[in-house]
């Protein structure tokens, strides 16, 4: 039961999905959760796979590929494209003032314009890409990131975060790296998960530089810079 509750809040978190009804952080699921994070993300990217398959020949490719784009960050609730915005705007400010700032609900000026370049590029890599089969996969290394993150940096601020750092354990980490290689294997792309590894220690090495940790919104900007990344390297494929 536990584990049932760990997954659907994990699932609830990481899109809008009406599914699952468990919203609540019960001590001792918080970190099975995040253990199930890399999971959701696969599900979240074969829901998108199956949708550009049942487009099929309906619309030209191009367009397609912009609604399967649309629906990527509208199923998400544009979470991370949230922690992107509010981590971007952190980058512009006194590094004393900048996690008040990442906090502030309202996006500034720097995080809106690095958001928009963002979704620019990241449309481009979904109306050039031709391996969507790869979605899945993608999805998940970006959220597998994420679980890294959490549980190799230090987090520097309250909440959500915190109550996850403080139950994430190594057994969460290895089982989900265990089944994601699988699927990595499976669909013949378990060696861009290098990749994933570089754009983590990237962002964590530059995070930790200048705060001495990493926060939730952080964890937002690793998933996304992930995703882009991944995408750029399917397209050159």
């Amino acid at each position: 039961m536990r584990y049932f509750k760990g997954f659907a809040l994990a699932f609830n978190m990481l899109s809008i999905l009406p599914i699952f009804k468990i919203h609540h952080f019960y001590k001792g699921i918080n970190g099975i959760s995040a253990m199930f994070y890399p999971l959701v993300g696969f599900i979240l990217g074969s829901i998108l796979y199956i949708v550009y398959l049942l487009l099929g020949d309906t619309f030209p490719p191009q367009h397609s590929a912009v609604i399967v784009f649309s629906l990527s960050v509208l199923i998400t609730g544009a979470l991370h494209l949230d922690g992107f915005g509010d981590s971007v705007d952190g980058l512009f400010v006194d590094k004393k003032r900048a996690l008040e700032v990442m906090k502030d609900s309202h996006i500034g000026g720097m995080g809106m314009i690095f958001s928009v370049v963002f979704l620019m590029l990241k449309l481009s890599t979904f109306i050039y890409l031709q391996n969507f089969y790869l979605l899945p996969i993608v999805m998940m290394y970006s959220r597998l990131n994420a679980l890294f993150a959490i549980y190799f940096y230090d987090y520097i601020s309250s909440g959500l975060g915190l109550l996850l750092k403080d139950e994430v354990r190594l057994k969460h980490v290895l089982f989900a790296l265990a089944y994601s290689l699988f699927f990595g294997w499976f669909f013949a792309f378990v060696g861009a998960i290098l990749l994933t590894l570089l754009v983590l220690v990237v962002c964590g090495w530059f995070f930790t530089k200048r705060y001495g940790g990493l926060n939730g919104d952080i964890y937002g900007f690793i998933i996304e810079v992930s995703e882009l990344v991944l995408l750029n390297y399917v397209v050159s494929l």
